[in-house]
């Protein structure tokens, strides 16, 4: 396994981690607390969320790890074998799948529709409180549970992958 790859496959569990860690959040403790606001504070606070989350830090961890995901279950499926390449490929697969798809079908065209919604509209509340808090957080813990299964895959399958470079032919 060549040093670039090696550190390619570091850098991505990194990432995931990063990822997941802001998606975990969100599910855990932001939208909860988003709903606890008076009036149209939460949906205030989600447009204000969703126009700031264009910086370029997370976007650059988002898509960069998505196309370093695409490198990486190429790499599994086609430079590896058994286990190793198993791990690798599934691991790159799953946050293709379960976070960078999850989020373009169904968080952002949520988040679409939400930035178009009057603030003190009745139907904009319950669209907010009936539809976007329940399935826009559902969403989102898919999101998180599948950076974090990417993440673990990479981290279980590197030792494997390093054993079978190291072993004699």
């Amino acid at each position: 396994m060549s040093p670039v790859f090696f550190f390619l496959i570091q850098f991505t569990i990194l990432a995931y981690a990063l990822v997941g860690g802001v998606f975990l959040a969100f599910s855990d403790f932001i939208m909860r607390s988003l709903a606890l606001t008076r009036g149209s504070g939460g949906v205030e606070a989600m447009q204000v969320i969703n126009r700031e989350v264009f910086r370029w830090v997370f976007m650059t961890l988002f898509l960069g790890t998505t196309a370093v995901s695409l490198v990486i279950a190429g790499y599994g499926a086609l430079g590896l074998s058994g286990p190793a390449g198993t791990l690798i490929m599934l691991a790159g697969l799953v946050y293709l799948v379960g976070c960078f798809c999850v989020t373009v079908f169904f968080n952002v065209p949520m988040n679409k529709a939400l930035a178009g919604m009057n603030l003190s509209s009745d139907s904009t509340r319950d669209y907010w409180r009936q539809t976007y808090l329940p399935r826009w957080t559902f969403w989102n813990s898919v999101r998180t549970i599948a950076c974090a299964i990417s993440a673990a895959m990479l981290l279980f399958g590197l030792p494997w992958m390093i054993q079978i470079q190291t072993q004699p032919a």
